[in-house]
């Protein structure tokens, strides 16, 4: 009786029905697949943007090194604010702090498309990070929302974050078309205007949806609440994991500004080949999170995967300086797309699963880890671009973390298995 009592209210049991489902994770999707065409977009044309800003006397060096400091505030607005967005999220509800951030990062990428000095171009980083913040995480917990067992959860998961690696995939060929079709001899506002103005119109579209789809509770009963007598994880296998996270996140980031700087200085490729790049390597992510969390996988299995990811992602990040062509670039790229990708759903599935009923906080700690490694590996890969003491630093030390990462990861599979909180009984 209680349990009929219980889910007699509509507003409660929505999320957690199909027909619910069906709608709201499309509209999730969208959330963070605009957040993550926003980046994209900017991304590899940034170093064009810093050298046109800075002025015929910039050296390589200011280039990448503001490029990189550019890159690395966005990842720490998103480092600072994750936590707190999805802490509120798990007390007000999802949907006001997801209108919000979409919101907000919508109209500040927006304003963006006038700006034409490097200080407004480092305010609109901070503040775009601060609003993006609010979307990833949050758009997870809720998926958490709608989720009645693992199985479930982890494809739910999985197209969430194939959400965003289509934005990513997607950014830069979209940026490089929507700026062709800007008018010729046009100096103010920059090359970006149009693609900025399109990705920004987005995000406020998708705003509108969550405020016309999305509940506005917090969360229900879902497959990372433990049962009943089930064993609550070692705070210290939870760091481990986020730790993890970031490493991944770092050695990414690192890749993405040592690519872009790369490609238009050593390799001397074209912008269209280095959005060429970027959508291999986004390309490759997306299949990768299909396949890891299909129907044909357990995610339970997932956790075997971690380890050799690590040694995949090492091996394509000490590759790649070391290709002379294109072409060979874009087989190391590869073997970094292949491991990233399934590493960061595999973390997030499991880091969901320990987190018990504060799905909002812990997946913002996820967040918060995930965005400190990319800003620690953005500004890496920018600061060490071009030093002499250390060939391709910034891709070698990543590389060699990653290595350092293979041992731990080894004993994941058993403590996972044996900590995990039981799945929650059907509703």
């Amino acid at each position: 009786m209680r349990s009929r009592s219980r889910h007699s209210n509509p507003a409660a049991e929505g999320p957690g029905t199909s027909k619910g489902a069906l709608a709201i994770l499309p509209v999730l999707m969208l959330a963070v697949f605009a957040v993550a065409l926003g980046f994209g977009v900017l991304l590899p044309q940034l170093p064009t943007i810093v050298e046109r800003l800075l002025g015929a006397a910039a050296t390589p060096t200011q280039i990448g090194r503001t490029t990189g400091w550019m890159t690395a505030l966005y990842m720490l607005a998103l480092f600072f604010f994750a936590t707190v967005w999805g802490g509120l999220s798990d007390r007000i509800g999802r949907r006001v702090i997801l209108v919000i951030g979409l919101s907000g990062f919508g109209l500040t990428i927006i304003a963006s498309s006038l700006f034409e000095s490097i200080a407004a171009l480092y305010l609109e980083r901070a503040l775009s990070g601060l609003f993006a913040a609010a979307v990833t995480p949050v758009a997870l917990a809720a998926v958490t929302d709608l989720s009645a067992d693992r199985p479930v959860l982890g494809r739910r998961l999985a197209l969430v974050s194939i959400a965003g690696t289509s934005g990513l995939l997607l950014g830069p060929p979209v940026g490089a078309v929507l700026a062709w079709l800007q008018p010729a001899g046009q100096s103010s506002p920059g090359p970006l205007a149009v693609p900025l103005l399109a990705t920004g119109l987005l995000a406020l579209v998708a705003a509108a949806m969550v405020a016309a789809v999305v509940p506005p509770g917090t969360r229900h009963r879902s497959a990372t609440e433990a049962a009943p007598g089930a064993r609550t994880p070692q705070g210290w296998l939870v760091a481990g994991m986020l730790g993890l996270g970031l490493l991944v996140s770092a050695a990414v980031s690192a890749f993405e500004v040592g690519l872009s700087l790369r490609g238009g200085m050593e390799l001397d490729v074209t912008s269209w080949q280095i959005a060429t790049m970027f959508t291999v390597c986004s390309l490759t992510m997306v299949v990768v999170q299909a396949v890891v969390f299909s129907p044909l996988v357990r995610p339970e299995t997932t956790r075997w995967l971690i380890a050799p990811g690590f040694g995949v992602l090492a091996a394509g990040l000490y590759a790649l300086p070391l290709a002379g062509t294109f072409l060979a670039s874009l087989l190391a790229i590869g073997a970094v797309a292949v491991s990233a990708g399934a590493l960061a759903p595999i973390l997030t599935y499991w880091i969901a699963i320990l987190s018990g009923p504060r799905s909002g906080a812990a997946l913002g700690r996820q967040t918060s880890a995930a965005s400190l490694g990319a800003a620690l590996g953005a500004a890496g890969g920018g600061l060490l671009h071009g030093v002499t003491w250390l060939p391709d630093a910034g891709f070698v030390l990543v590389a060699a973390a990653a290595v350092l990462a293979v041992l731990p990861s080894l004993r994941l599979p058993d403590m996972l298995a044996s900590r995990a909180p039981v799945p929650a009984p059907p509703a």
